[in-house]
């Protein structure tokens, strides 16, 4: 078995990821806990099945999201999942601007330490793509997903690809 802390790490958005927005506006910073709470009509969106099939790849998967610690508290449960590492991530800023380096990105490559690790989100764009090329010593891949419809199978199915072609993560999904 492949040793553990070699595996390759896997870090998940929600909003537009695995929660689709498909035409809702995002919240405003106004809107922000209200948003982040289970009773937000908008988790009917979440696809209960995406759970197992995160359960299911041969890494371990760590929540890279502005939801933070409340991912754990309103979204896991949701999926089955069970608790999850929160990557690190300094505060998201009000207003996404596509023209410069993607908030997430200098923090993941850095929780990455060289480690191999999928990046899932709805906002990757090619100046992370570049970033993370020069500056992460090991396999990436970022993957974006289309906000609207949030993870499919095809997108799994991209994932599980990556995954079996990363020696280190030939070892046992993650439970």
């Amino acid at each position: 078995m492949a040793d553990h802390a070699r595996r390759p790490l896997l870090f998940l958005d929600v909003d537009g990821t695995l929660l689709p927005v498909g035409g809702v506006p995002r919240p405003s910073p106004i809107d922000w806990d209200a948003w982040q709470d289970a009773s937000n009509p908008q988790l009917a969106k979440l696809d209960p099945a995406h759970g197992p099939r995160l359960r299911a790849l041969s890494c371990e998967l760590v929540w890279a999201t502005a939801w933070m610690h409340d991912a754990n508290e309103v979204i896991a449960p949701l999926l089955g999942l069970p608790e999850l590492p929160v990557a690190d991530l300094p505060d998201a800023p009000e207003e996404d601007d596509f023209s410069v380096l993607h908030w997430k990105t200098q923090a993941l490559v850095e929780a990455a330490a060289g480690r191999p690790f999928i990046w899932v989100d709805d906002e990757i764009g090619e100046l992370d793509r570049s970033w993370v090329t020069t500056h992460h010593h090991g396999p990436a891949m970022l993957h974006r997903v289309d906000s609207q419809h949030g993870l499919t199978l095809v997108d799994f199915d991209t994932l599980n690809d990556w995954l079996r072609r990363i020696p280190s993560a030939q070892a046992e999904p993650t439970t």
